[in-house]
């Protein structure tokens, strides 16, 4: 009898300003909920604001959430990551939040989000937004609801696994 290799879990990062309106919260955790009940894993960077609200959405939704901290201690990670990576290197840390990821939504967001955004884009990782983007014209698909966001984000893993 054979036995199947296992397969991993899609990586989705959710992005966004740790200072984040109520409504961009309200988006990255229903956001979040969606990817957990969908059994990706949410790759965050396990602050506060958007980071805090996708990974509490995913733990909800029975998910896996990574925080890839800024700091030097995993003790600062928020309550709903379940596995957090302290890296002590600041916001360098964002090449790493985007690289473990197979696709990237950015849920409003600030100057630290339009940098994940750059770097996503930069390394071919497809990058899609909700809410009111950090910076306007930058070419990338928008989406009106957490919904079709996560839907589009679950395509654009799969499809990167398959061409891989």
């Amino acid at each position: 009898m054979s036995v199947a290799e296992p397969v991993p879990p899609l990586r989705i990062a959710v992005v966004g300003a740790a200072a984040a309106s109520a409504a961009d919260r309200e988006l990255a955790k229903a956001v979040g909920r969606a990817l957990g009940e969908a059994g990706a894993v949410v790759v965050c960077g396990g602050g506060g604001g958007v980071m805090e609200a996708a990974a509490r959405g995913c733990h909800e939704g029975g998910g896996i959430t990574v925080g890839i901290l800024p700091g030097p201690d995993a003790a600062g990670a928020n309550a709903w990551v379940t596995l957090p990576l302290a890296t002590g290197m600041g916001e360098a840390r964002n090449a790493l939040v985007v690289r473990g990821a197979e696709a990237v939504l950015a849920v409003g967001g600030q100057w630290g989000t339009l940098s994940e955004i750059a770097l996503a884009a930069k390394m071919g990782i497809p990058v899609g937004l909700l809410g009111t983007p950090p910076a306007h014209g930058l070419g990338l698909p928008s989406f009106e609801g957490p919904g079709a966001a996560v839907r589009w984000a679950i395509e654009q893993a799969r499809a990167r696994r398959t061409n891989a």
